[in-house]
């Protein structure tokens, strides 16, 4: 591959030689072989923390680095069993840490290989769709507006080519690019005539050679410049970060004060009153938020993309349970995305597709023009392109039109490619006599550039009438010469008008249903579509968008309205047409100022703007442009609407089990702090020794708060409204319900303390309100588990991974109460029957009192 010449500086023969390649690609065998030789087309990730790391990282919060100067205190004084038992806890808890990052790590890692880039290449000269990560030096990448660029390359092919560069070069503006050499050193952004990997195609088509992969490309060497990243935090961690330093430093506060009045009030030795204030802001700071919020938005993120919506955003997680309105293509994501040509319109007359035929002289200009101004494929590989363009193609093979054959005949010279605010695009080919332009297009627009009579305009708009009536989306055809391939968009006039193509995509089946939960969960499903009013509508009505006291209206309607008048309007429009980029985000925006969060799907370069917009972008995964997917929070990999909502109820799912976890969390370490304060308040012993916190730390902050974090999914979240927009999880309710439980789980735990007091002393007191806190925090997580009493329903049994912490809890605190040689090392005095069945009763009595809150808070609700 190396040269003298620079790559932009070689000719084509040169290229092709010096890259042994050719202009039908590679062959399979070869990007094989290369594929091995060069790797995979993708930038090392520099800096990614080894496990090793992650395990040491674990001590290197500020409470456990006081734990281990405690520790070594302890081995100092020659307090052994104190230091072995500090140090394991610790270490176990570092070994959960560990396994919790390196499981979260790799549940985001598939997600992002799960949304990589694709490429259409030439291999064994047929076109492909490939991973971007096998492209290798040599291919032949085919581009079109939207594609994101995978690979360094060399231009081959370039119809009004425009790329975004501004990730690497700093350009705001696309650079307009060209064939041919450039002589002598240029910097990037003045080689016109190569792309690069990390650009996005704006405008045009064109195919290019690759001369550079994965570290090799110019973002690799910006790559090796950067030795990590730093995975940005989700608002909700944000917050709850923010919550979690509040209460620590309140909670250091509290055990400053208990570790003062143990040493200066009741002259306890100064190192135990150390060990046991340093235990309990262990016990009580909820550090364990951030990093089960984290894990349980991994797994819930791998269960979306399971049901092929990838979150590319962790924010998008959050916002799903809020949104309130949803605005959402018609084609493909609503619909089939199977466009069947059912009938045509030329000479005059409406003929079903069925019968059409090629032989026909009235009839051949259209269906030939349909083949050429079209830039799909369909082969024995399979339809590569837009469905409507495929739908045209394959009308064109039904009917006696060989695709292969007839592009041979009629070769393409060069083309106006489509774009959203003209409405066509234009193809110009070589005849035996000359040139023919082909133009396709809106019938609305391609009419005002045709020459045409008023008697035959009104038949044209009356048979279009008529498919849009049906739900059928129309194409207009035309074509005229011209003698230079130099054509602009001037030359799209004087057009000759040869017909019309009527096409249906029909609603998915699963579409109806969607749309009907929707609205049973609180939330607007709003159709925004660039087809025609008529065909919006008549699909919108049948799956349930448009109802009764709703309208549809076409874009140009709100042209003539300000903003304020816009959010005034936009409850009363479930369907909006022939709408521009700009009409999109003016849509998002109204909704957004009117307190709605807003889901926005797209698919192509028109639409990243108002995926941007909108709270959530949805881009399409089948046929989404790459420049959609980077602007979206979500991707489809089905282009389905059904998707987004059931994307909604995980969303909803997934923050209802992160606020399990926080109140399971709250709630129990509300507990342990209340009993101390009572203890040192009433001047009575200390009722937890250090190494019981500990314990209980390791217990119960971890495996029942992970596991609530997996609770199974309901629908009865769909039977909610949308949560506020601005509402955090940290609300009035929630704390006072947080306090009230950690309350009734004290009252248990104080009970038992004097039990034990009164019978043996202070050792015995302080074993059985241990063991009735952990015991009722393990009960506690039942209670977590909804808002409603869960006691004798199936759903106290339906969570294997709460049950599974639940019996590995009360397996350690039995071995812990009931082996002998355990008594020492954990500081525990041995119990009789009747304590144990105390201890249970106090334990199961609490959650029994937290049920029937529920059931009294919930009736009065009712």
């Amino acid at each position: 591959m190396e040269g003298k010449k620079e790559f932009w500086q070689r000719s084509r023969v040169e290229l092709f030689r010096d890259l042994e390649s050719s202009e039908s690609g590679l062959t399979a065998d070869q990007a094989a072989r290369r594929l091995e030789q060069y790797g995979p087309n993708e930038l090392r990730e520099e800096g990614r923390k080894s496990v090793a790391r992650i395990f040491l990282e674990q001590y290197a919060d500020f409470l456990v680095i006081i734990l281990i100067l405690a520790a070594a205190v302890s081995a100092v004084l020659g307090d052994v069993e104190s230091t072995i038992v500090i140090l394991v806890v610790i270490t176990m808890n570092a070994i959960l840490g560990t396994v919790q990052t390196v499981k979260a790590t790799a549940s985001l890692d598939s997600l992002r290989q799960m949304s990589a880039p694709t490429a259409k290449v030439l291999r064994d000269g047929h076109l492909i769709q490939i991973p971007g990560r096998d492209v290798v030096p040599g291919d032949v990448v085919a581009l079109e507006a939207g594609d994101a660029v995978c690979a360094d390359g060399r231009l081959l092919e370039c119809a009004s080519l425009k790329c975004a560069e501004s990730a690497l070069t700093g350009e705001s503006l696309p650079v307009e690019k060209e064939l041919g050499e450039i002589a002598g050193e240029v910097p990037l952004g003045d080689r016109k005539n190569m792309v690069f990997s990390g650009s996005f195609v704006t405008y045009g088509r064109g195919q290019f050679l690759v001369t550079g992969t994965g570290m090799q490309t110019e973002m690799g060497k910006i790559a090796a410049l950067l030795k990590s990243t730093e995975e940005k935090k989700t608002p909700l961690q944000v917050s709850l970060d923010q919550f979690g330093r509040k209460l620590s430093i309140g909670i250091l506060i509290i055990c400053a004060a208990i570790f003062a009045v143990s040493v200066f009030l009741r002259k306890e030795d100064v190192v135990n009153a150390f060990v046991f204030a340093v235990a309990l802001a262990v016990a009580a700071i909820p550090e364990a938020l951030s990093s089960i919020v984290t894990i349980v938005l991994s797994f819930g993120t791998q269960k979306m993309a399971r049901e092929n919506a990838i979150i590319r955003k962790l924010q998008a997680v959050e916002g799903l349970g809020s949104v309130s309105v949803i605005c959402s293509d018609k084609t493909g994501t609503l619909t089939q995305n199977k466009m069947t040509v059912k009938a045509l319109y030329t000479g005059g007359k409406i003929i079903r597709a069925e019968e059409a035929d090629f032989r026909d002289p009235v009839q051949e200009p259209l269906l030939r023009t349909a083949l050429l101004c079209s830039d799909a494929t369909v082969d024995e590989h399979g339809e590569v392109g837009d469905p409507t363009e495929t739908a045209l193609v394959r009308l064109g093979e039904d009917y006696g039109f060989d695709e292969l054959a007839t592009r041979s005949k009629w070769p393409r010279i060069t083309e106006i490619p489509f774009d959203s605010d003209r409405k066509m695009m234009s193809t110009v080919h070589q005849l035996s006599g000359g040139l023919l332009m082909a133009t396709k297009g809106a019938v609305d627009v391609l009419l005002d550039r045709c020459v045409i009579s008023d008697e035959e305009r009104a038949q044209v708009e009356a048979a279009n009438e008529r498919f849009s009536s049906q739900g059928l989306r129309v194409l207009a055809f035309a074509c005229r010469t011209v003698t230079s391939p130099a054509v602009s968009l001037a030359d799209e006039n004087g057009l000759t008008l040869l017909g019309l193509i009527a096409m249906m995509d029909p609603p998915r089946p699963e579409s109806k249903k969607a749309v009907a939960e929707c609205i049973a969960a609180g939330i607007r499903p709003i159709m925004i579509t660039g087809d025609h009013k008529v065909t919006a509508a008549a699909i919108a009505k049948e799956i349930g968008i448009l109802t009764e006291g709703t309208e549809a209206v076409e874009g140009a309607v709100i042209d003539k309205m300000s903003d304020e008048e816009l959010q005034a309007f936009v409850p009363k429009v479930s369907v909006y047409a022939r709408v521009s980029p700009e009409h999109k985000i003016r849509i998002v925006r109204a909704w957004q100022e009117r307190g709605s969060l807003v889901a926005m799907t797209g698919d192509g370069v028109n639409d990243a703007p108002a995926l941007k917009q909108a709270d959530i972008g949805v881009a399409m995964g089948v046929t989404g442009t790459e420049v959609a997917k980077d602007a979206a929070g979500m991707v489809l990999t089905d282009d389905n609407f059904a998707t987004i909502v059931q994307a909604v109820k995980n969303g909803r799912n997934v923050y209802a089990n992160i606020k399990r976890s926080i109140q399971f969390l709250l709630s129990g370490n509300a507990a342990a702090i209340i009993t101390v304060l009572y203890a040192s308040l009433l001047a009575l012993p200390v009722p937890f020794a250090a190494v019981h916190l500990l314990f209980i730390n390791l217990l119960t902050d971890s495996l029942p708060a992970i596991a609530l974090g997996l609770e199974p999914h309901t629908d009865a979240v769909m039977r909610e409204k949308p949560r506020p927009r601005e509402e955090g999880i940290l609300t009035r309710d929630f704390l006072t319900s947080v306090v009230v439980e950690g309350a009734v789980i004290a009252a248990a735990v104080i009970t038992a303390f004097h039990l034990g007091l009164s019978a043996g002393g202070a050792a015995l007191g302080s074993t059985m309100a241990f063991a009735t806190l952990c015991l009722s925090r393990l009960f506690h997580g039942f209670d977590c588990k909804s808002a409603r009493p869960v006691l004798l329903t199936r759903r106290f049994w339906d969570n294997r991974f709460l049950l599974g912490a639940f019996a590995v809890g009360v397996v350690l605190l039995g071995a812990v109460l009931l082996i002998p040689p355990l008594e020492p090392l954990f500081q525990v005095a041995a119990l009789s029957a009747g304590q144990v069945g105390i201890i249970v009763g106090l334990s199961f009595g609490s959650m029994l009192v937290i049920q029937l809150l529920k059931a009294l808070l919930h009736g009065k609700r009712a």
